[in-house]
């Protein structure tokens, strides 16, 4: 019987390939995995409301968002962090200031500066966003996650502030102008680090799979992680395995190794 208790998975570009689509082989180590009842959540950056349609055909019920500011365990709410309202503001400025997008995420919705721009066309067009509408800064105190868009690749330090922040590239060609802004202790690694101390799990219990920075913490924090070959080239130093890439059977073939699947 597996040691293994729970696994967490990125999404874009770990399950889900550029064309949304997922591999056959991914579905069927799902399936396996939740056959020998270890516990699956989705972690990513990207708003819960625009995943669940992915977690009903994985029939996966568990999930980190938001790169780690808000996580629910099979539907109650384990995790809720907002952004400070404060900081918010201050990256709207500085947003308008430079001529950059910004996407900013509540529970329900994507809060777009501007959403008729290319740039924001093409963002909303690969993430196959659906609940899409204006910023209005009456919902600056519910805002979870922000990605800006349209920056140069010196520029994400316009946004540094005294309050530590990560930015993280996105991993997707023709979207590296935008960034995931990552606040300091929230990040999808310390809410794992919640979730195992929820479920009395200790790291070795767990595996991880990612592709882009946003997953460094996840892969450093649990027992056995893998970076996907398609992966950010920073990222794999991070992790303790290499698996082939979300076209190529990744997640099935780094479980595969592990001996968790046939």
């Amino acid at each position: 019987m597996s040691n293994y208790s729970v696994l967490f998975l990125d999404i874009d570009g770990t399950i889900l390939k550029a064309d949304h689509t997922i591999e056959d082989s991914t579905k069927e180590a799902i399936k396996q995995i939740k056959q020998q009842g270890i516990e699956i959540f989705l972690a990513t950056g990207r708003p819960l409301h625009e995943v669940y349609h992915i977690a009903e055909e994985l029939d996966v019920r568990s999930f980190i968002g938001y790169n780690g500011a808000y996580a629910s365990y099979r539907k109650e709410i384990i995790y809720n962090r907002p952004m400070n309202p404060k900081i918010v503001n201050h990256y709207i400025e500085i947003c308008a200031k430079h001529d950059h997008e910004m996407v900013l995420y509540t529970t329900s919705q994507n809060l777009f500066t501007e959403i008729h721009t290319d740039v924001v066309q093409q963002f909303i067009h690969y993430f196959d966003l659906k609940e899409n509408a204006s910023y209005d800064p009456k919902y600056n105190d519910q805002i979870l996650g922000i990605t800006l868009m349209n920056l140069k690749e010196n520029e994400p330090k316009l946004y540094e502030t005294d309050a530590p922040i990560f930015f993280s590239q996105v991993n997707v060609h023709g979207l590296t102008h935008s960034y995931d802004v990552i606040q300091d202790q929230v990040n999808k690694g310390n809410t794992i680090r919640h979730v195992l101390d929820l479920l009395k799990l200790s790291p070795e219990q767990a595996i991880a799979f990612g592709d882009g920075l946003n997953d460094k913490q996840m892969l450093q924090v649990v027992g056995t992680s893998f970076a996907m070959e398609n992966a950010h080239p920073d990222l794999f130093s991070y992790a303790k395995y290499r698996t082939t890439s979300v076209d190529d059977n990744g997640i099935y073939n780094g479980l595969k190794t592990l001996g968790l699947i046939k």
